[in-house]
């Protein structure tokens, strides 16, 4: 398996944090954002990542250079960055949707035990993992699911009273699911507000027509890294992460 991550962005919403780097390298208990990602891929076997890159594409390459171990990478410039939203960078690497993988967005981070149920799903098709919580606020990805575990609908603004889960920006692709994303990726970057839009609403336009699955990680610790009241959290949870991988090891 192969995971596409998508890290092109400048993170702006974080304010002066990301002014002069990406915010994929900002730190968490001492390891950057990419740095935890592709380490939790490392440790759940998968062995090939891609890195779009836009927004100080150097400092990325920089610190990938740094890296000893892990899964092998190759970066993916993104040059429409700032005038394309995260569809354009998998318009940009629509080549490596071939086969098993998956697409990270950038800002998340996750559990090793997460993804290793991620890895281990063999959903064919298209796979969105999802969590659910009490209620959803408006920045939430959120996404209406049947009782089968079939995607009904995704996107910011869905009707409250239909909403039951959130998106966590962590999707898998097997036995033709990335393909036909690939497909639909080159369908909606031909319109007028293709580079407008999110490629989860391109996910949303194939639940229309195409199965497409989800994988319920209710319990499981993740945190997306979207604003300065974000990283606190996110800091205690890599922090608690690497405590238990050190007392595990003892």
């Amino acid at each position: 398996m192969k995971a596409i991550i998508l890290s092109a962005g400048q993170g702006s919403r974080l304010g002066h944090l990301t002014d002069d780097r990406p915010k994929c390298l900002i730190d968490f208990s001492g390891r950057t954002l990419l740095d935890r990602q592709l380490d939790t891929l490392e440790a759940n076997g998968v062995r090939e990542a891609v890195v779009v890159t836009g927004f100080r594409d150097d400092q990325v390459e920089a610190a990938l250079a740094r890296r000893s171990g892990g899964p092998r990478v190759r970066t993916i410039y993104n040059p429409f960055y700032k005038v394309a939203d995260n569809l354009g960078s998998l318009f940009i690497a629509r080549a490596e949707l071939r086969g098993d993988c998956l697409v990270w967005n950038g800002d998340t981070l996750v559990s090793e035990r997460l993804m290793a149920r991620v890895v281990a799903n063999r959903q064919d098709g298209i796979c969105v993992t999802m969590d659910r919580k009490d209620s959803y606020d408006a920045d939430d990805m959120k996404v209406v699911v049947d009782g089968e575990g079939r995607l009904r609908a995704i996107g910011k603004r869905l009707p409250m009273d239909e909403v039951n889960a959130e998106s966590i920006g962590l999707l898998a692709f097997r036995r033709g699911g990335a393909e036909l994303f690939a497909e639909w990726i080159e369908r909606c970057m031909r319109t007028a507000e293709g580079t407008t839009i999110w490629y989860l609403r391109v996910i949303h336009q194939i639940a229309q027509e195409h199965a497409v699955w989800t994988l319920d990680i209710n319990g499981e610790e993740w945190g997306e890294v979207d604003f300065p009241e974000d990283l606190e959290g996110a800091r205690e949870l890599a922090a608690r992460w690497d405590s238990h991988r050190k007392a595990a090891a003892a």
